[in-house]
């Protein structure tokens, strides 16, 4: 496989679906080389637009789903970002090439993949993203308030301590629901309450 071919396929695809409007989603997609996220024995397979698993029961997201996800999320450079669920990394390293990796704050809840994550950021130049490893439904209060914050994980709701670390008109996008789920992105008001949009049926692995 000629990885940079198959990634510029790849591009050229989300492209014509029409999904994302932002042009630079798509080049910071573009930038990022998902094959090194990815187990050696999925190599080949890593510019299909599909899930695959990383270990621990967890999957890289397809990469149109992190298209529409940044996309959705309006990201822009010195926004301060939440990720509720490292995994691999590679969804962070996308939202680093449009807000600036020093921006970006990620929760992963197994120590492994954590470990890895940082690892692999690292040596891949996104060194300035902060990993941690812990339980995401408390978010990181510590480096709050964020401008935008997400989940890579399905969630019965949206985590009430995630939503008070965004500041008062930041964006929250999470896929909610169990079993059937739903993308949500939900604005916060001034009085801390949500204003909830739907975006479509989805499937992530579940938040632990």
């Amino acid at each position: 496989m000629d990885p940079e071919a198959a990634r510029q396929r790849l591009i050229e695809r989300l492209a014509d679906q029409g999904r994302v409007d932002d042009g630079r989603v798509l080049d910071a997609m573009e930038s990022v080389p998902r094959h090194e996220f990815v187990p050696q024995n999925q190599r080949e397979e890593s510019y299909r637009d599909s899930p695959l698993p990383i270990g621990e029961g967890q999957t890289i997201s397809a990469p149109h789903m992190v298209a529409i996800m940044a996309d959705l999320l309006e990201l822009r450079p010195g926004d301060e970002v939440l990720e509720i669920g490292t995994g691999c990394g590679y969804h962070a390293a996308v939202t680093a090439e449009l807000v600036g990796p020093e921006h970006v704050y990620s929760v992963e809840y197994h120590d492994s993949l954590a470990e890895q994550a940082r690892e692999r950021l690292n040596r891949l130049g996104y060194g300035d993203v902060w990993v941690r490893a812990g339980d995401g439904k408390g978010g990181w209060p510590d480096h709050a308030p964020y401008d935008r914050a997400y989940l890579t994980c399905a969630a019965p709701s949206i985590p009430d301590s995630v939503v008070e670390q965004v500041r008062p008109g930041g964006y929250v996008l999470a896929p909610v629901g169990r079993g059937r789920q739903t993308l949500v992105r939900a604005r916060r008001r001034a009085d801390g309450s949500l204003d909830r949009e739907e975006h479509g049926g989805v499937r992530f692995v579940e938040l632990q």
